[in-house]
């Protein structure tokens, strides 16, 4: 079975992580949508760590072969927990792609066995991020086409537009 790890805060997720598990969908297996639980940058994000994964099972719910479980410590080791062999990311335009580099080739030193697989969004989404849905939510824009639904609420609620 090919288990890919689709990491990240997803805070909150959007249509372009959406649109990349869909697609991921038609290579693994298995998708494993692990979102870190990082600590020590928890006040950096907008939602608190249960909020993330809420909306994260809520928008996945009925996507056969997708799991959503949260992790702390190193991507390396979960991937070695899981018996994965990729690591699934995405790359949506140049400047993304130093950082991804430099993080592919750690995982690839400590989890030799996974290989990170790169996808780009679909052209919509390529200039879709979290941090710009949730400036254009701060200011009560118009996100729908950006979100799930359920996210959508949560951000008006959070910046007090519900």
């Amino acid at each position: 079975m090919k288990i890919a790890v689709y990491p990240g805060s997803f805070d909150p997720i959007t249509n372009g992580h959406i649109d990349l598990i869909q697609r991921a969908l038609l290579i693994f297996d298995r998708i494993v949508v692990a979102i870190a639980d990082n600590v020590e940058k928890e006040r950096e994000y907008l939602f608190t760590m249960e909020e993330r994964e809420d909306m994260v099972k809520e928008t996945l719910k009925n996507m056969e072969r997708v799991e959503v479980m949260r992790f702390k410590g190193l991507l390396a080791d979960l991937v070695k927990k899981l018996g994965a062999c990729s690591i699934l990311r995405g790359l949506r335009a140049v400047s993304d792609f130093e950082y991804e580099f430099q993080m592919a080739l750690m995982n690839r030193k400590l989890a030799p066995e996974a290989e990170t697989f790169f996808l780009m969004p679909s052209e919509h989404y390529v200039y879709l991020s979290s941090s710009l849905v949730k400036d254009i939510a701060r200011f009560n824009g118009n996100i729908c086409e950006f979100v799930p639904k359920v996210v959508e609420r949560e951000l008006k609620k959070k910046f007090g537009f519900a």
